[in-house]
């Protein structure tokens, strides 16, 4: 089995305003006093883990959260004055940050640019006000488009909006402005997620009011990948969709089963076959950055089933060939069974040596996965 690239980092910057109704993941609201042991721990964590892989060449480096766009720019320079020191990031890496309209001004985003960031991903979720204040975000309309022109202004080119399917009150006719509101961005990448209501969320303390149907649910993800492919856009992977050339290498570089680090409360990382994730308290993140909450050392079996079902999740799907290089796995003589079951119902397709998802499988695709587990 060839050794997986270790080319990506991800950092998590957990503080947020408010907390949105729907939000699952671990985000700290008014913490703004933490800012600076938080950087400390982190910047610690960084140091420890780099200075053992001097000979990394970084490709891409993502910072989510939580709301990555409340704190000062300053915390940001001193996050790659850190990572600069102990290894290389490429030339022409891929450095994402995700921020929330109504955080970001054009000084700002301008500090951002100068400081290394080439590529932003904008929360938005919906181009309808009730719906957005019904979840909680803290933006109106005019911040989108105010935040976009202001990226535009200061040079990034590279721009990703999510967008929300399956909210409250959401109609296919109010899902459809939100298509149309983000093709009039002029932006080049779109990630779209159905609504999940999952544990420790206000909505799953609180039922939601006038939640869409899941037959609707469906439609709203049909009519979104047949609107955006006819709008120029490449449907690469199940939720994501970007104009040639601007999928997002680092999410790719998930998909296609490469290792990366993962720095800060809560992150996940992946390293010489070692699943792992930091731990989520804030204050324990801090007093020891260097804990881990979760450790595993995953099996080849396991590394195979985990690049089955993330590399399916692509539009491209799996090359079996490369795959059988790759990970000295025949999938057609162990998943015979499974892979022709699902040829039958028409949701994969064999083609050219590849294995993928057909369109209606892209639908169903928790269904097809969940059976090479």
């Amino acid at each position: 089995m060839k050794k997986r690239p270790l080319e990506s980092i991800y950092i998590h910057i957990p503080f947020c305003k408010e907390k949105c109704h729907y939000c699952a993941f671990v985000s700290y609201a008014n913490r703004k006093s933490f800012f600076d042991d938080y950087i400390d721990a982190l910047v610690c964590e960084i140091i420890k883990n780099l200075k053992k892989y001097k000979d990394v060449n970084v490709k891409t480096i993502y910072i989510g959260g939580g709301t990555p766009s409340l704190p000062d720019a300053k915390y940001y320079e001193k996050i790659f004055n850190t990572i600069n020191k102990f290894i290389d990031i490429a030339a022409h890496a891929e450095i994402t940050i995700e921020i929330n309209p109504g955080t970001v001004h054009f000084a700002y985003l301008k500090e951002l640019k100068s400081i290394g960031f080439n590529r932003l991903s904008v929360g938005v979720q919906s181009f309808d006000q009730r719906i957005l204040d019904y979840i909680n975000r803290k933006h109106n309309i005019k911040d989108v488009y105010n935040s976009i022109v202001n990226a535009r202004q200061v040079g990034f080119e590279n721009i990703s909006i999510d967008l929300i399917y399956g909210l409250p009150y959401q109609t296919m006719e109010i899902w459809q402005e939100s298509l149309q509101g983000a093709l009039g961005l002029d932006i080049n990448h779109i990630s779209t997620y159905g609504l999940k209501i999952e544990e420790g969320t206000r909505f799953y303390k609180q039922h939601p009011e006038e939640l869409p149907l899941e037959e609707v649910n469906a439609q709203m993800y049909l009519e979104c990948k047949d609107f955006l492919m006819q709008s120029g856009f490449n449907h690469y992977e199940i939720s994501n969709f970007a104009k040639s050339g601007f999928e997002s290498k680092h999410n790719l570089s998930y998909w296609h089963n490469k290792e990366y680090f993962g720095f800060g409360a809560a992150a996940h990382g992946y390293v010489n076959k070692i699943r792992y994730s930091n731990q989520v308290s804030l204050e324990d993140y801090i007093k020891n950055p260097l804990k881990k909450e979760f450790c595993e050392e995953l099996s080849n079996a396991d590394i195979i089933k985990e690049a089955i079902i993330l590399g399916l999740r692509t539009s491209d799907g799996l090359n079996l060939d490369e795959f059988k290089a790759d990970y000295d796995f025949d999938l057609i003589k162990h998943y015979k069974t499974v892979i022709n079951k699902y040829i039958d119902y028409k949701l994969l397709i064999l083609e050219n040596d590849y294995l993928k998802l057909s369109p209606e499988g892209f639908l169903l695709s928790n269904n097809v996965l969940s059976e090479f587990l």
